[in-house]
């Protein structure tokens, strides 16, 4: 089975962005350039406020759709080596555990105390996966067919439950993922982010293991099957949007967001294909798979680790030192940023180098 080097680029470079946002590397660009020109550009590096698109809200599902996609390949694999569905299915049940375990553990620590709260990507990954898993041996067509259902589930939940002050479909704080979120955790999340969006956005997961077959099946003009589904879910998406039926909300993962990134996630896919395993540019890849082979390691290590020590630490270190030569403040930042993000990066270097892989 040929390795698909796209997708260990892709993951990589999904990693390699989401750890220098971690850094504040996009926070300090943006305020370096917040009265000219590029004030536009670097505002795409941060998630849109509610109706409408910006490229970091491809982010998450890019991450989930990629999933899909190496749950494909290793499935595959498995099944090459005679494991049964049932201790496949054993496997992939005890990975989603820790996928809970460690995204509950990510928000768990608090200044007032302990939370527990289902918001981060590795919680919704838990269980886009096993719905994933679950539908995987269905044929294409019940596969899409299904996914279908989970989006316009996820529009009668909205448009149709009528709860007293979550009645507004479409309406930060107001509306029915907010009113499940006090179901399940008794709060609401202040920057409108809902746990139901898993729901929708297990359609990232299933269809990245759909692409994922498809590879495997090695089947002519793939690029071309996977442009036309690309543009499909785009006109759609951007379509629901246009015509005021659907808005597009990545923080509650309207279907049109959801079906509209997951055409920006094939079309991305299919260029990286095209270039990498078609054309066989192979150069400077290995920047991007040294993240994203220890991706697990390196998400929690910034999210955990570096967020409430590393950074700050690195911080005062690189500012410290380069405050001698009396640069202006944001430009101090931005150095310190990259700083912080090369000690991340040759962390995992060093594990590439020694073969040390975190897996679940």
């Amino acid at each position: 089975m040929k390795r698909l080097l796209s997708l260990d680029f892709m993951r990589g470079f999904i990693m390699v962005l989401l750890a220098l946002e971690s850094t504040g590397l996009f926070e300090h660009l943006l305020k370096a350039n917040e009265t000219n020109f590029l004030n536009s550009f670097f505002l795409q590096f941060f998630h849109h406020p509610w109706n409408g698109l910006h490229f970091w809200d491809l982010i998450q599902p890019g991450f989930m759709f990629m999933a899909g996609v190496a749950m494909a390949y290793s499935l595959h694999k498995q099944k090459q080596e005679g494991m049964a569905w049932n201790k496949s299915f054993l496997k992939i049940l005890k990975r989603c555990g820790w996928l809970f375990f460690w995204g509950v553990l990510d928000y768990a620590v608090r200044p007032k105390g302990l939370s527990f709260e289902l918001w981060d990507v590795l919680t919704q990954l838990s269980f886009t996966t096993l719905i994933a898993f679950l539908v995987f041996e269905w044929k294409i067509s019940h596969q899409i067919l299904f996914s279908i259902g989970l989006l316009l589930l996820t529009e009668c939940l909205y448009r149709f439950t009528q709860v007293p002050g979550f009645d507004q479909a479409f309406v930060d704080q107001h509306n029915f993922g907010n009113y499940m979120d006090t179901i399940l955790m008794n709060k609401i999340n202040k920057g409108g982010w809902v746990a139901i969006n898993c729901i929708p956005t297990a359609v990232h997961t299933i269809a990245g293991a759909i692409i994922g077959k498809i590879f495997l099946e090695g089947k002519a003009d793939i690029i071309k099957k996977l442009l036309l589904a690309a543009v499909a879910c785009l006109i759609i998406g951007y379509g629901l949007d246009i015509i005021g039926l659907t808005p597009i909300i990545k923080k509650i993962a309207t279907s049109s967001f959801t079906i509209v990134s997951l055409g920006w996630c094939i079309l991305g896919l299919s260029g990286c294909y095209w270039w990498i395993d078609i054309l066989n540019h192979k150069r400077y890849l290995v920047f991007f798979t040294v993240v994203g082979m220890n991706s697990l390691f390196i998400y929690l290590f910034f999210e955990i680790v570096a967020s409430r020590w590393f950074n700050e630490y690195i911080y005062k270190i690189s500012n410290g030192v380069i405050s001698i030569f009396s640069t202006h403040q944001t430009f101090n930042q931005i150095i310190s940023s990259l700083v912080i993000f090369s000690l991340e990066w040759g962390m995992c270097y060093f594990l590439y180098k020694k073969k040390i892989f975190f897996k679940i």
